[in-house]
């Protein structure tokens, strides 16, 4: 397998098909209609992760050891991609969209890609699917979730998937790794149309489709060996759309703002992470780097645990991320305060 092929044919491919997706969005008006939970002031045409997908496909055609690795993962991700599309289109309600994730990462774990570090009985078996059904699920919405800042979706995947390429490198897994560098590759040619000044969004396909193929990505890879803390690899390196989800739904349901799950799926507000630190003064662009940064601090985390090879230097930097989550914890209460007093100000969505 060549590591140019993503460089060669996923990111052009990403950069000169948002051209052609952004013309199809305003030609079938599929626009995402500013509201009171966004942020950014004119409609903006959606389908961009369209483009994404187009660069991931055509980078596994040219590598076909990599399709033979993730049949389940891509089919999976078409799927989400297909009911994002639909969604993008006409809308779906919230039940229709989680009964399709769940669709989706029922044919990845047929596939074989599933979470399997559970005792080797029909009980850890069922505890494996349930676990494997809710991760799928969490990371596709918390990385759906976390799009709602020019450039935040698309840059934060770029960030975690090359951390997975980084640690795929040091712990021999090639064919994981090289999926890795082709999704970080179509992020990369999208970035420059969706970074400030955006002229395409992603739309739910392509940040659902984003979601799903990390969830996967995390999944296909084998972090923990001999060492059971390194099943935080792939948390860490995942830990911002993790922490932004849990703790944004924690504060949901103590402020009794959600009471059901289709309630926590249909809510939408100016809560998440991002609001917050526009909330604090940042401006968009200012939020995003310093989420940006945010993940590659837990990315370095997550490399630090590939290479310890004692157990308490892993602990040490599941300590670190700790102390970072910490004051991520912090800035966003801060935010909601500050918050409760006056509007977010308006900026880009």
């Amino acid at each position: 397998m060549n590591p140019l092929i993503p460089l060669l044919f996923s990111l052009p491919a990403a950069y000169l098909s948002t051209f052609l997706f952004r013309r199809i969005a305003l030609l079938c008006n599929v626009m995402d209609v500013p509201d009171h939970r966004k942020i950014h002031l004119n409609p903006m045409p959606l389908l961009g992760g369209l483009a994404v997908y187009v660069a991931v496909i055509l980078g596994v055609a040219f590598a076909p050891a990599v399709l033979r690795h993730i049949p389940g993962i891509l089919a999976g991700a078409t799927v989400i991609l297909i009911i994002g599309v639909v969604d993008d289109f006409m809308g779906l309600p919230a039940a229709v969209k989680l009964t399709g994730q769940l669709v989706a990462a029922a044919i990845m774990i047929y596939s074989g890609v599933r979470v399997s570090f559970f005792p080797d009985t029909w009980a850890g078996y069922a505890g494996e699917i349930i676990l494997t059904l809710v991760w799928v699920a969490g990371i596709t919405n918390a990385v759906n979730y976390l799009d709602g800042i020019d450039g935040l979706a698309a840059g934060s995947t770029a960030i975690s998937a090359a951390f997975f390429v980084i640690v795929s490198y040091i712990t021999e897994q090639p064919l994981t790794g090289m999926t890795a560098l082709i999704l970080l590759a179509g992020c990369l040619g999208f970035l420059p149309h969706n970074f400030k000044r955006a002229r395409i969004f992603l739309g739910d396909a392509g940040s659902t489709f984003l979601g799903f193929m990390l969830a996967g990505i995390a999944l296909a890879g084998n972090w923990a060996e001999d060492n059971i803390l390194r099943l935080s690899i792939p948390v860490l390196i995942l830990g911002v759309p993790i922490f932004d989800m849990t703790f944004t739904t924690v504060m949901r349901i103590r402020e009794k703002k959600v009471g059901t799950v289709m309630e926590w799926l249909e809510y939408g507000g100016k809560d998440h992470f991002h609001h917050r630190l526009v909330a604090l003064g940042l401006r968009p662009a200012g939020a995003v780097f310093f989420i940006w940064f945010i993940s590659i601090a837990l990315g370095i985390s997550a490399i630090i645990i590939t290479y310890a090879e004692k157990r308490v230097e892993g602990i040490w930097a599941i300590i670190q991320a700790a102390v970072i989550f910490g004051v991520i914890a912090v800035l966003m209460v801060v935010g909601a305060r500050r918050r409760s007093g006056r509007n977010i100000p308006d900026g880009e969505g």
